[in-house]
């Protein structure tokens, strides 16, 4: 039966990749590489890196592929990224129709599959089509939020107290709920929309490369600075992953 290795790896430094991460590339005969177009081919870059510094096994291919644009244009979102799935998934279809058989191919994914991707249920969509006999593996990567914390020297959570992991999207609809809240794809940085000037912000983009930068402080005093980094960075790459963590309270308050 063919095999595919769905593999975290990381944020960005090669540095992140593990062991068990280095052992699923080489056992792969084909790694699939996404790319993005011109504006975000230093996300490509950063995967020929890492295969480059630890592939060691002769003979493993390397195999390019298009990623098509999600269109959004008279769709909701959940309709919008239905699609986009879907499309995607018929890509995935062949290449893995493309594998000779018992062989295996892998996919590399930024910071963990299991956060904030869509490898592991689009790989799903592909096995309920006819004809996709294959199985698949999941191997663990460091995600942003460990980055981040990493990168500002402190824990996620505070002592006892819950944390809410969502989007910029329902962070602008909700506002602050939990103690602790880690914010990812936020395209509308809708941390500067919370009344709540005293909570703390911890702000980080590109985690984990040469170009990271990072941020902290009450809300109310750098939001303004944040929002002016972040747009001049996304001018300057032309692309921009950035997530933060927002709390209110101390630790061992009730």
């Amino acid at each position: 039966m063919k095999h595919i290795h769905i593999i975290g790896i990381g944020t960005g430094n090669p540095e992140h990749v593990t062991i068990q991460a280095i052992k699923a590339m080489n056992a792969a005969d084909v790694i699939f590489l996404p790319l993005k177009g011109a504006a975000k081919d230093e996300l490509a870059e950063v995967r020929r890196e890492i295969c480059q510094r630890y592939i060691n096994r002769p003979g493993i291919r390397i195999s390019e592929f298009e990623v098509p644009q999600r269109q959004t244009a008279e769709r909701s979102y959940a309709q919008s990224v239905d699609a986009w799935h879907g499309e995607i998934a018929d890509i995935y279809g062949e290449l893995i129709t493309g594998l000779p058989e018992n062989a295996s191919g892998a996919f590399l994914v930024w910071g963990d599959p299991s956060l904030y991707d869509s490898t592991i249920r689009i790989i799903e969509r592909v096995r309920q089509q006819a004809d996709r006999d294959f199985d698949y593996s999941v191997v663990p990567g460091i995600t942003s939020i460990q980055a981040l914390a990493a990168s500002h020297k402190i824990p996620v959570n505070l002592v006892g107290k819950p944390i809410e992991i969502t989007t910029g999207r329902r962070l602008a609809r909700e506002g602050l709920q939990a103690p602790t809240t880690v914010v990812m794809l936020d395209g509308e940085q809708a941390f500067a929309k919370i009344d709540d000037p005293d909570a703390e912000i911890f702000w980080g983009a590109y985690l984990g490369t040469e170009d990271e930068i990072v941020r902290s402080g009450r809300l109310g005093d750098v939001a303004a600075e944040i929002l002016t980094l972040r747009s001049a960075a996304r001018q300057r790459h032309g692309w921009i992953m950035d997530v933060y963590l927002l709390r209110k309270g101390r630790d061992f308050e009730e």
